[in-house]
């Protein structure tokens, strides 16, 4: 059985300035990541792109100590309270 080296997109902690975004997208392209960087600002200048891209890979990508991203967890959350119901005593009952 052959092990595979899967690369995956992660926001590292190692070279992180805020959420470690630019960090994680530069290595997983393999560039470095000031060059993320000055691109999310260039974008940023012409138009705001940048901020908002920036804001979707933190939302959307997980952390490199994590399995999930920050959008999964909250809808896993929301699905969790989904399947149970509080009755009027206060007992928590799974929906059917």
């Amino acid at each position: 059985m052959s092990e595979y080296n899967v690369k995956k997109l992660r926001r590292t902690q190692k070279g992180r300035i805020i959420a470690g975004v630019c960090s994680g997208v530069g290595q997983y392209v393999g560039i470095d990541a000031n060059l993320v960087r000055i691109g999310l600002a260039i974008a940023t200048l012409f138009g705001g792109a940048g901020v908002a891209l920036y804001a979707i890979g933190w939302l959307l990508m997980p952390d490199e100590e994590h399995e999930t991203s920050i959008v999964q967890d909250v809808i896993s959350k929301q699905q969790s309270r989904r399947t149970t119901t509080t009755d009027w005593s206060g007992e928590q009952k799974p929906q059917p």
